[in-house]
């Protein structure tokens, strides 16, 4: 696949794999991108998953052919992740005079996984540094390196191609998915749940990488996950920002529940009800107990209100509704109106416990309604959801 005149794919995609990072579903596979620009000098943008080094290779040296080049001068490791660095040992043995070009940390990172930091290769770059990869008579081939620390990993670099218009952009903008399954709905849906799922903690370091990478004219974003992004390059800046500020990027509510007999499950779909014919925008309804945890949490950061309704366990809060809970705050959820609603069959006690584990959260507030019912709502639990839903509108 070419980017470009002078931009190749040479990633490859993953049809293997079941539980990405072992802990987020892929039924449609993973991609692990990498890209070789070929100008005077040859540069690959990273490797990729130990268990595709040949592939990888085969794919590397199909572009040399094609291009009368006879071998690689650089490998840019923009990111330390075994699904993209696992085979830099492997291109330092193919390709034994290429340099490796990083950051600093990134190097330290290599000693861990390979025992070396390639002394003899490595070119350590940072924010501002410049690549030169030649172009003869047509001018310089310069690659612009930024800095991304925690963009999710603390070695991350990216790379602008100053000709070619293109950020290669690490993990940012990466999305689930392996690259030859047309995904119906798009990049956003996926993407949410991987910025979410993976990068959503570092919402400030993402803002850092946004204002840098403003300076740059971005024509083209070639992630490391998904496909090469060429068209309304704005909107997908702006989907991050929105992102990375913990902004609110739907008008509605989501709703998350667990229900063990039924009766829970009853008042979070009655609550939904109460929304929409009041005219909430969107409603959505989650089962924390059987939809996956990742989609949960997309659907919570996506909306600017949400409603946790769970039964009392143990005298506190149900073990899903508390992983949930656990997830939001260690992305750091914000900038959110919550209602709790609990259940119990004598005391019903969920709602403290939930209060105490999202209260300290940024710009956090909760209704003023709070609805507590003891196994099957009365008519004043009913009044309480109408209660509800209108401090949510």
């Amino acid at each position: 696949m070419n980017i470009s005149d002078s931009v190749f794919y040479v990633g490859v995609n993953d049809h293997n794999i079941d539980l990405f990072e072992g802990q987020f579903e892929v039924p449609n596979g993973m991609a692990y991108n990498s890209y070789m620009i070929v100008s005077d000098k040859i540069a690959v943008m990273d490797s990729v998953d130990a268990a595709f080094g040949k592939e990888w290779i085969d794919n590397i040296e199909n572009v040399l052919k094609n291009t009368g080049k006879s071998s690689p001068d650089y490998l840019v490791v923009q990111h330390m992740e075994m699904d993209h660095s696992a085979n830099v040992m492997l291109f330092s043995q193919k390709y034994p005079q290429a340099k490796i070009v990083a950051s600093k940390m990134a190097f330290n990172i290599m000693k861990n996984l390979f025992g070396t930091v390639f002394p003899e290769k490595q070119i350590v770059v940072s924010d501002g540094l410049v690549l030169d990869l030649g172009g003869g008579d047509k001018g310089k081939r310069l690659l612009h390196f930024i800095s991304a620390p925690n963009v999710h990993w603390p070695e991350v670099i990216m790379t602008y191609d100053e000709k070619e218009k293109i950020l290669f952009s690490a993990d940012a903008f990466g999305k689930f998915g392996a690259l030859d399954y047309n995904d119906p709905e798009g990049w956003a849906c996926e993407a949410r749940r991987y910025y979410f799922g993976i990068v959503g903690k570092f919402g400030a370091a993402v803002q850092d990488l946004l204002a840098k990478a403003s300076k740059f004219d971005i024509q083209k974003i070639c992630s490391l996950h998904g496909p090469v992004l060429d068209e309304n390059i704005p909107e997908y800046i702006n989907k991050y920002n929105i992102w990375s500020s913990y902004g609110i990027e739907s008008k509605g509510t989501a709703i998350f529940y667990t229900s063990v007999y039924g009766h829970t499950k009853a008042l979070a779909e009655k609550l939904a009800e109460i929304l929409i014919e009041k005219g909430c925008p969107k409603v959505v309804v989650n089962d924390l107990a059987r939809e996956d945890i990742y989609e949960c949490v997309e659907d919570a950061f996506r909306y600017g209100k949400i409603v946790l309704a769970t039964t009392t366990y143990n005298g506190g809060v149900f073990p899903k509704m508390k992983e949930f809970i656990d997830h939001l705050n260690e992305r750091n959820y914000q900038g959110r109106k919550i209602g709790l609603i609990e259940n119990g069959s004598w005391v019903p006690s969920a709602a403290k416990g939930m209060y105490a584990m999202l209260e300290g959260g940024k710009d956090i507030t909760f209704c003023q309604t709070k609805v507590s019912v003891k196994i099957q709502p009365t008519e004043a639990n009913i009044q309480e959801l109408r209660n509800m839903a209108d401090e949510l509108l």
